[in-house]
């Protein structure tokens, strides 16, 4: 065993040394670390596009309605029983295919009459021609009296009268015979059966047989306020807009500078692939909507058009010059509909900006006020930085536009023009 007076006392001053040391270690470490200077602030990148000034083709979104240019509702103009039906409904018809056929006996049998009618007639004339002849040659010898040769002129002439309305009454019993062949007017598609063979009709009666309408071309009537369209002019002849340059379609238009190439929205939000021209322009207003109809033409070779279809018409209507065009993107609209857009300065510090923009040009707003040519805004990284702060710019470019045209502004529902 080791001695007692060999082991350390706990108080020895060797242990003690060692924990002064340490103690003074930690706090030297401690001093050092809260003299260090505090990190830079990392500088925020951003993508930002300049907007330049240029020209942009305005169209405006109109609803309309598809009709057909030509309807034919079928009626018999004779009457009797349903002998045959000679088409399949909803199957496309041609001008003068025969529809249905009435049982043509009784018009048969009358036509029978009247030729019969024709016949006696015809051999009545041709006794009193006889007997005028005789009776003028025994005049010439005195063997018979004047006044007999006179009587028998005006019997001849009464003969030929005869035979003319005979002739005529003949002539109406072949058209009533022909009647009962129902045949279509125009080319189209027909409508559903009202009857089927068998059934007795009457000579113009009210109810339709069946309805023949044509389908290609098909017309597009569109409704556009009078007020967007006195606006539209106002700007045409301030100079404000201007007129689409001549030489697309067909040349002809509204008086309000309106081009004829009309596109097609579809009631399923598709865009009709033919493009369509403008036919013609109401010159008055309806009292009852104070709005203006429009009419369109389009191509409908596959049916795909049917009469009484909603849809949307898109109409090129003028040419705004050296106007900016921003994405959607970057336009922030608060709760009282006005818009802002947050922009970048010479010295990369962001700012607000409001602008004027009611009318969207495919995915891009038109701005009219707030925004000068060249500004920088902000398209990415907005929701990073606050007004106020440095940012590091990076350019980007503009996507192309998604489309040609779009509704003039979300305040109107039914008609806008150029702003």
């Amino acid at each position: 065993m080791r001695p007692e007076s060999s082991r350390l006392h706990p108080l020895s001053p060797v242990p003690l040394a060692l924990a002064v040391a340490a103690a003074l270690v930690l706090s030297a470490c401690g001093n050092s670390q809260s003299a260090a200077p505090p990190a830079a602030p990392r500088t925020v990148a951003v993508g930002v596009l300049a907007v330049q000034p240029e020209a942009v083709a305005l169209a405006t979104e109109l609803p309309g309605r598809t009709t057909a240019p030509q309807v034919a509702e079928i009626r018999p103009q004779v009457g009797g029983i349903v002998k045959a039906k000679r088409f399949t409904d909803g199957s496309v018809v041609r001008a003068g295919q025969v529809l249905y056929e009435i049982d043509p006996a009784s018009y048969q049998a009358a036509v029978a009459s009247a030729q019969a009618a024709v016949d006696k007639a015809q051999a009545t004339v041709k006794t009193s021609q006889l007997t005028a002849q005789r009776r003028a040659e025994l005049v010439k010898i005195e063997a018979m009296s004047q006044q007999d040769a006179q009587d028998a002129q005006a019997t001849l002439a009464q003969a030929q009268a005869d035979l003319a309305a005979a002739q005529a009454a003949l002539q109406t019993a072949r058209i009533n015979l022909g009647r009962t062949q129902i045949t279509s007017p125009i080319s189209g598609r027909v409508d559903i059966s009202t009857v089927t063979v068998g059934a007795l009709v009457t000579a113009e009666q009210t109810t339709a047989l069946t309805t023949v309408r044509q389908m290609d071309p098909i017309q597009v009537d569109i409704t556009q306020s009078s007020a967007e369209l006195l606006r539209l002019k106002r700007d045409l002849a301030s100079g404000k807009l201007q007129k689409l340059p001549s030489g697309k379609g067909d040349g002809k238009g509204t008086d309000a500078g309106v081009e004829t190439s009309v596109k097609l929205l579809l009631e399923d939000g598709s865009t009709y692939t033919r493009t369509g021209r403008l036919s013609v322009a109401s010159p008055a207003v309806n009292t009852s909507t104070g709005a203006v109809t429009l009419r369109a033409v389009f191509a409908n070779p596959d049916g795909l058009l049917m009469p009484g279809m909603y849809v949307r018409a898109q109409l090129p209507t003028a040419v705004a010059d050296q106007v900016l065009l921003v994405p959607q993107q970057a336009v922030t609209r608060a709760a009282d509909g006005s818009a802002s857009v947050l922009v970048v300065g010479a010295d990369n510090k962001v700012a607000k900006k409001v602008i004027t923009a009611e009318r969207a040009v495919g995915n891009r707003w038109l701005v009219t006020a707030g925004l000068a040519a060249g500004s920088r805004v902000v398209m990415e990284g907005g929701q990073k930085v606050k007004v106020g702060d440095v940012v590091q710019p990076q350019e980007i470019t503009a996507a192309a536009p998604a489309a040609a045209s779009a509704p003039a502004t979300p305040a109107s529902a039914a008609t806008v023009a150029a702003r």
